[in-house]
């Protein structure tokens, strides 16, 4: 599967951006996909994951701000960010994987072996 996001840019604090995650090739039977995100000088996290009853997690620095959501005819993922702040500032990766034990630890990166190229997010004070 190729998984390609887009949907990043710069905006100031407080403002919204959708990211879009595009997945090619087989889709079915995946348990998992998931937004992950890595500042600089940080290591990668997860932000938000929709297993395949679509069941959401999120962590608890974007609860309430951020929506993971799929459209399934469409093969795509998305996550709806508000009320964006400057500390929201990084690379944003999706990722989806097919094994079971993703829905164990559905933030663990980790756990998940097919990732897209990325689409940086940056928000100003």
């Amino acid at each position: 599967v190729q998984l390609v996001e887009s949907g990043g840019g710069s905006v100031q604090s407080g403002g919204s951006l959708r990211l879009s995650c595009a997945a090619f090739g087989n889709t079915y039977s995946r348990y998992c996909m998931g937004w992950f995100r890595q500042a600089p000088g940080k290591e990668r996290e997860g932000v938000a994951a929709i297993d395949n009853d679509g069941s959401t997690t999120y962590s608890d620095s974007v609860k309430g701000r951020f929506t993971i959501s799929q459209d399934n005819a469409k093969n795509t993922l998305y996550l709806q960010m508000n009320s964006l702040e400057p500390e929201d500032t990084a690379m944003y990766y999706c990722a989806t994987d097919y094994r079971y034990r993703c829905l164990l630890h559905p933030l663990t990166p980790s756990l998940y072996n097919y990732w897209g190229q990325g689409t940086q997010v940056t928000v100003s004070s």
